[in-house]
């Protein structure tokens, strides 16, 4: 279990009444806070960070070649670590360049103390160049934004951000870092540090009331949130489903590993179309939603993905999604691995033998209907594919479920190609799967390398489609320079495969306009291998397990480009 009262140990050598320069007291404040790695792309306001980092050597400096990789980054560690972590950019533009990656960071709560250098107090007045107002830039996407005015006021601010960076809600901040703050030099008294503490849960009382709610329902469904797994909570939550005799689906966003996929009781992942939740819905008589916002969906439907009448019980730590689209007869903001340790033993206390044997009895007769059967199933059907060429991208995310290592983390921006691979990737402990959060394409390559170094000793198999790989393809080479063990599995279809595929389902037309990039084509083999990254080209499926297996065994970043039928006649 992750420690989340303190994580780190503090820093032993920080000077907490000192005189200090705001470079010094900034990169001391951050390793007091925990942090041991910054994720950066510098500029000339960075310059007196860059010259003060080399005294600090328990930070480690990561370069990302754009802002959007440096967020991106910083996420990945921050989700497969769940702790605070740091990243800088260079003033207005290098924030603009990073906000879609923090649109995702903000999507899932990623605790990141992001700053940037901003031109000195007094000459930013003049407009000089690269200027902005980067406070307000930042705002909508972050739980705090401020700007340093005085030297002296650093500490507090630091000591700040972190806290609320931290607390449950968690999710980013922004520091605005002038250079005549980070050159200026005073007396500063720097403080401690504060966590909050996450693991609440509601009085015995409403506990009670809750057991006594869940038992009376006949055919309940539970659908598995992002806490489950960023607490680590899956004993917790199998156990409910136990007790309850509970369906369980994963939430709409699989954004991580949520439940154990062989668990007999898990069905999968609930898509995000209205009409196929609604049926599967309709089968049950109460939805217990658990540490997520479970009904989240992309496109309108003129169906409501919830049946009328519905009853709901949520269990969040996030207060706004609790209610916020459906009423819920219980909504609780709570630490659900505190709320499942305490609710569980009152459940089998109340539960009688024929209750117990009714759950058994559902549970049992999921057999040939939950993920493990799809999955036998999906398998078979996938295998019919094996010689077809181009490679269907069914047969090549049954060949990655294959050939992954029991400890491999898989990060998944597949798109399309999602769906059949969440078929049949089993998740196997709470860290080994992450996905696209925030529907902002571009996390996967650079997420695999925060995703490595958060995980030492894990490989890191990366399913990247050839169109998210272009938004941060410049990954590769932070992942070359650093040598980490990442597969990336790029999936080159040579188009958006997804917005064609949206075109004929949502307008029926095939006016492909802006959705092709085969003229010319991208050769992600040349690209890999520009960044220093070693690279296959796969295009016979006999070829795309050795492929696979032979990049992972390495232990060295590798790419493995497979070409694959744009389902549109190519």
């Amino acid at each position: 279990m992750l420690d989340w009262t303190a994580g780190q140990a503090p820093s032993e050598t920080i000077d907490m009444k000192a005189r200090h320069t705001g470079r010094a007291a900034f990169l001391a404040l951050l390793a007091d806070e925990g942090i041991d790695h910054v994720f950066g792309n510098p500029g000339t306001t960075e310059l007196a960070i860059m010259e003060a980092l080399a005294s600090r050597s328990e930070i480690r400096f990561v370069l990302g070649l754009q802002e959007s990789v440096v967020l991106g980054m910083a996420d990945g560690l921050a989700r497969a670590s769940n702790r605070l972590t740091a990243a800088n950019v260079h003033v207005a533009p290098g924030l603009g360049n990073a906000m879609g990656a923090l649109y995702n960071a903000a999507f899932c709560g990623s605790p990141i103390l992001l700053t940037a250098g901003q031109q000195e107090q007094g000459h930013g007045l003049m407009e000089p160049l690269l200027y902005g107002p980067l406070v307000q830039m930042a705002q909508p996407l972050v739980k705090w934004a401020v700007e340093v005015t005085r030297v002296q006021d650093l500490p507090r601010i630091v000591r700040r951000a972190a806290k609320v960076a931290t607390a449950a809600p968690s999710g980013p901040v922004f520091i605005s870092l002038p250079g005549d703050i980070l050159d200026a030099e005073a007396d500063l008294e720097m403080g401690s540090r504060t966590r909050v503490e996450p693991m609440l849960r509601p009085s015995d009382a409403v506990i009670e009331n809750l057991a006594r709610r869940l038992l009376q329902a006949r055919y309940p469904v539970i659908i598995a949130g992002t806490e489950i797994s960023k607490y680590e909570a899956w004993a917790e939550c199998t156990a409910l489903a136990e007790v309850l005799g509970a369906s369980v689906y994963q939430q709409t966003v699989p954004d991580a590993a949520h439940y154990p996929t062989a668990h007999p009781a898990y069905m999968g992942t609930l898509q995000r179309n209205q009409k196929k939740v609604r049926e599967i819905l309709l089968a049950h008589d109460l939805l217990v939603s658990v540490g997520g916002d479970s009904l989240r969906m992309s496109v309108h439907s003129p169906v409501e993905a919830l049946p009328e009448g519905m009853a709901v019980v949520q269990l969040s730590e996030r207060s706004w999604d609790l209610g916020k689209n459906f009423p819920a007869e219980f909504a609780l903001e709570c630490n659900v691995k505190e709320t499942l340790a305490a609710l569980l033993p009152r459940l089998r206390a109340l539960a009688d033998a024929s209750h117990a044997a009714a759950a058994r009895t559902r549970i049992a007769e999921l057999a040939d209907l939950n993920w493990a059967a799809q999955r036998t199933r999906a398998a078979a059907e996938f295998e019919k594919a094996a010689a077809q060429e181009p490679i269907d991208p069914r047969y090549l995310m049954l060949r990655v479920a294959e050939a992954l290592p029991e400890n491999a983390v898989v990060i998944e921006e597949a798109l399309t190609a999602t769906p059949a691979l969440l078929s049949v990737v089993p998740y196997r402990d709470a860290r080994s799967f992450m996905g696209l959060a925030g529907g902002g394409i571009g996390f996967a390559m650079p997420g695999a390398i925060g995703a490595s170094l958060a995980l030492p000793g894990r490989p890191v198999v990366a399913v990247v489609g050839d169109g998210s790989a272009m938004y941060s393809i410049q990954a590769l080479w932070t992942a070359a320079h650093f040598k980490l063990p990442i597969t990336y599995v790029i999936l080159n279809n040579r188009s958006y495969r997804i917005l064609k595929e949206r075109m004929v389902a949502f307008r029926g037309a095939q006016a492909f306009n802006g959705m092709d990039f085969h003229e010319p084509p991208i050769d992600f083999c040349a690209l890999a291998q520009s960044m220093g990254v070693q690279a296959l080209r796969v295009t016979r499926p006999q070829d795309v397990d050795a492929a696979l297996r032979e990049a992972i065994a390495s232990g060295a970043p590798r790419l493995v480009e497979v070409m694959l039928a744009d389902g549109f006649g190519g």
